[in-house]
C-alpha cells in the first residue's frame, strides 16, 4: 500500500492523557544519566532525592504524551519496517511541574517525496499542555525518514535545513558513561521496541547487539547541555534539535562537545564515531 499524501498528511492521531509524578521523573532522569554521582546535590534534585528541591529533567517531554508506533499502522500507508528516526527536537515553554495530568497531541506537519527508491520525509510535533491549566508546557518535534515510501508523488521539498557547527574546536565537553543495560532501564519511559531490548530482534535488523534507544541518545545530550550550558539550572533551558547520525549500543561512552553559541554534537568515544550532529541549543530567554 503506498502512502496517501493528503490522507497520511491529515492522519488523526490519537490524543493522549498521562498523569505522572515523582516515579516518573526520576525514572527518566536515571535512564539518561542523572545520578551517576550520587554527591552531585544538582542532580539528586532531578530524581526526587531531595525533598526541599524538586525539578524536572526538561527532556522528559520527548516521553510525556507519547502516541505510540502509530505509523505502523497499516492505514498509513508506510513501510514501518524501513523508517528511520532522522531528527529531534523540543521547545520548553514553561518550567515542567513535578507531578501533573498533560494532554499531548501529535500531528503531522509536513511530508516530502524524495523520489522512487531514495525515500521520504515525515516532519511531525507534540504539542504537551498542562491539563489543570491549559498551559503549553512543550513544543516536540521531529523528523522520520520513511526509507521505503519514496515516489508516492508528493512535493519535493521544503526540506529542513540543517545547523551548521563551527569550525574551530569546541568550548566545553562533557562525557557520559551509558551502562550495559541502559536499554533496559529506558524502554519503561514507554519504547519497548525490541531492537533495543531482544538480541535475536539486532541480529534480524543487523546489528551485532541491541541498540539504543534514539531518544535516550537525545537525551543523554540534553543532560550535557544542562549540565554545561545551564549549570543543572532547568529554568534556563529552552530548546535543542539535533539530528542523529548513528546508532549506539549500551555501555559506550557519549561525549558531547559544546560550543558557547549553543552548537553541539555527540561521539560516542570508543568507536569515535558521532551519533548525534548538527545540533542547536537555545536559552529559554532566547526561544
Amino acid at each position: 500500500m503506498a502512502i496517501d499524501y493528503d490522507h497520511l498528511l491529515n492522519f488523526d492521531i490519537p490524543e493522549i492523557r498521562q498523569s505522572y509524578g515523582a516515579a516518573e521523573v526520576a525514572r527518566y532522569g536515571l535512564s539518561v544519566g542523572l545520578g551517576q554521582d550520587p554527591l552531585d546535590m544538582r542532580q539528586l534534585a532531578y530524581l526526587d532525592a531531595l525533598k526541599d528541591d524538586r525539578r524536572v529533567m526538561p527532556a522528559i517531554v520527548n516521553v510525556l504524551g507519547h502516541p505510540g508506533f502509530w505509523l505502523a499502522r497499516p492505514e498509513t500507508g508506510v513501510d514501518a519496517v524501513r523508517l528511520v528516526h532522522g531528527e529531534q527536537g523540543m521547545t520548553i515553554h514553561q518550567t515542567i511541574p513535578p507531578e501533573a495530568t498533560i494532554v499531548a497531541k501529535t500531528r503531522v506537519t509536513g511530508l516530502v517525496d524524495k523520489g522512487e527508491g531514495k525515500g521520504a520525509l515525515l516532519y511531525y510535533e507534540k504539542q504537551v499542555h498542562d491539563e489543570d491549566n491549559g498551559a503549553l508546557l512543550a513544543t516536540c518535534r521531529g523528523t522520520t525518514f520513511l526509507r521505503g515510501d519514496g515516489g508516492f508523488g508528493g512535493p519535493t521539498g521544503p526540506t529542513k535545513r540543517a545547523h551548521q557547527l563551527p569550525d574551530s574546536a569546541p568550548s566545553h565537553v562533557f562525557d557520559t558513561p551509558t551502562r550495559p543495560e541502559q536499554a533496559l532501564l529506558y524502554r519503561w519511559n514507554g519504547d519497548p521496541n525490541p531492537l533495543h531490548l531482544d538480541p535475536r530482534a539486532a541480529d534480524a535488523a543487523g546489528f551485532e547487539r541491541p541498540i539504543l534507544h534514539g531518544l535516550c541518545s537525545f537525551g543523554l545530550a540534553a543532560h550535557a547541555l544542562l549540565a554545561v550550558m545551564c549549570d543543572y539550572d532547568a529554568e534556563r533551558f529552552g530548546a535543542m534539535d539535533a539530528r542523529f547520525t548513528a546508532h549506539v549500543f549500551p555501555g559506550e561512552t557519549l561525549r558531547t562537545e559544546i560550543w558557547d553559541d549553543g552548537s553541539f554534537r555527540t561521539i560516542a568515544v570508543e568507536r569515535d564515531k558521532m551519533v548525534i550532529g548538527n545540533g542547536r541549543f537555545q536559552y529559554r530567554t532566547e526561544a
